[in-house]
């Protein structure tokens, strides 16, 4: 028998209880220990001569399964069927040009003027032949309204 199988036969046992005090699932532990002793083989020989074999895959086994772990937090899973069709949701993007649009004619130009034209204050009032307290007024009250608008979309998420 070589010796990377005389390693899997003789700590692959304790290679799997390892994984499963990380997952907490005994199939995800079969799976996470498979795939860092498949890394392991590719990496064998380099391994064999260098350092301890099993030690570079506990590390392997921590961070597949950390990694493992941070794409699965972004993902929102739902395990049972919803009683009513899906719609999909806008993103937030899409949610605030909308919600933009809905704004008041003057407080649309001062926040397109401020956050897309890039203007001071100052200058958004030369702009709109208003004064520089009416500019952060109308700011002030369409950014409430821009935040409720998300606010309320991430509450739908």
């Amino acid at each position: 028998m070589e010796p990377f199988a005389d390693f899997v036969a003789e700590r692959g046992d304790a290679l799997l209880r390892y994984g499963y005090v990380l997952t907490g699932n005994p199939h995800d532990a079969a799976d996470l220990t498979q795939e860092a002793l498949l890394r392991l083989r590719a990496a064998w020989p380099r391994v064999r001569r260098k350092s301890n074999p099993e030690s570079y895959v506990r590390t392997t086994m921590a961070r597949l399964h950390v990694a493992a772990w941070r794409l699965r937090r972004r993902e929102r899973l739902a395990w049972e069927v919803p009683d009513v069709e899906h719609h999909d949701v806008l993103p937030v993007e899409d949610t605030l040009w909308r919600a933009l649009a809905l704004l008041p004619t003057k407080q649309r130009a001062v926040i397109v003027l401020r956050y897309y034209e890039q203007l001071t204050n100052e200058e958004i009032a030369a702009v709109l032949g208003v004064s520089r307290s009416t500019v952060r007024s109308q700011a002030s009250r369409a950014l409430d309204k821009l935040r409720s608008a998300v606010a309320a979309h991430e509450r739908i998420l």
